[in-house]
């Protein structure tokens, strides 16, 4: 698709992190000197700028929502902070060394027994885009792999209350994190994680992305809300990246997602930054209400991927 001149120079205004994804996945030009510039510019300075001398975030690895030491290090994930960053590979080292709960996987509870395979598959996102070594992530994707429902997703209330039924947020929260394993090329249980990674987008897609597979009705209207950060919520856009990140074709049923994409596009070519999840932050990166580079580079680079024909409001692949 082409872009329009006038939002691409907008987006290159942004922040670091934003001028290094648009070069990369909107214009296919590899940027790594502005990549290596996150760390010290924008956003990602201002997150490691937080850190504790612990050398967590926050009150440790899982307290307070948004602040913790968990959700910067998915921050700085989704900002592509050099995967070698010194601040960063010292808190993993904390995770791996005393967040793993007796189940093997990351449990951050001191009250609850099982570990929560939502909060897994972030963590696996991020430690695997770190590259923390393999050994470190075995009980973990042990973990994961045990946690899969009949119908093909997970859910974070299983292994604690007993759900019958995925969850589009558990599902993928762990697609992604499987994604970026296997993107890093871990190779520990392989074969089994691209099975399940198949099976639970085929529970998503199921779903056509947000409808209920009963009633056809949208589950969840916060689902078409365009959030940023995701933290560990669902919604479309969130769900239509893992698939362009995951280099996953169209398929049919993510018409109506895609065209619902589309509509929210503004007039001036960009899309708004629809809600926040409420939470304390460091600092707020966008405003509600606004103009969103996240949520333009974003939509621009699914579109772009499904290469979507707005004119006959299909794809063309």
């Amino acid at each position: 698709m082409e872009f329009n001149n006038q939002v691409i120079s907008w987006l290159l205004q942004g922040d670091p992190a934003i001028q290094y994804q648009v070069y990369r996945d909107l214009l296919g030009i590899e940027r790594p000197d502005i990549q290596q510039s996150i760390e010290y510019a924008g956003w990602g300075a201002q997150f490691l700028a937080q850190q504790n001398p612990s050398g967590h975030w926050g009150r440790g690895f899982y307290q307070p929502k948004w602040i913790s030491s968990h959700y910067i290090l998915l921050d700085l994930k989704h900002l592509n902070i050099s995967k070698d960053c010194i601040p960063v590979h010292q808190t993993l080292k904390l995770v791996v060394t005393h967040e793993k709960g007796h189940d093997g996987g990351i449990n951050p509870s001191g009250s609850i027994n099982n570990s929560d395979v939502c909060i897994n598959g972030m963590a696996l996102n991020y430690l695997s885009y770190f590259r923390v070594p393999q050994e470190d992530l075995h009980s973990v994707i042990d973990f994961i792999v045990s946690q899969q429902l009949p119908d093909g997703g997970f859910n974070c209330r299983w292994n604690r209350s007993g759900a019958r039924h995925s969850s589009m947020h558990s599902t993928l929260s762990v697609l992604e994190g499987i994604q970026e394993y296997l993107a890093n090329q871990y190779c520990y249980r392989e074969e089994e994680l691209k099975r399940m990674a198949g099976e639970s987008r085929e529970f998503l897609l199921a779903h056509k992305l947000y409808q209920s597979h009963r009633t056809g009705e949208i589950m969840d209207k916060k689902m078409m809300t365009l959030s940023y950060p995701p933290r560990w919520y669902y919604d479309i856009l969130k769900s239509l990246e893992y698939f362009r990140s995951a280099h996953i074709g169209y398929d049919e049923r993510m018409h109506e997602a895609l065209t619902i994409i589309l509509k929210k596009r503004r007039t001036d070519g960009t899309w708004n930054l629809q809600g926040k999840h409420p939470g304390q932050t460091h600092f707020e990166m966008e405003k509600p209400g606004k103009p969103s580079r996240w949520n333009t580079l974003r939509a621009l680079r699914v579109l772009k991927h499904f290469q979507w024909d707005e004119s006959k409001g299909a794809s063309l692949q």
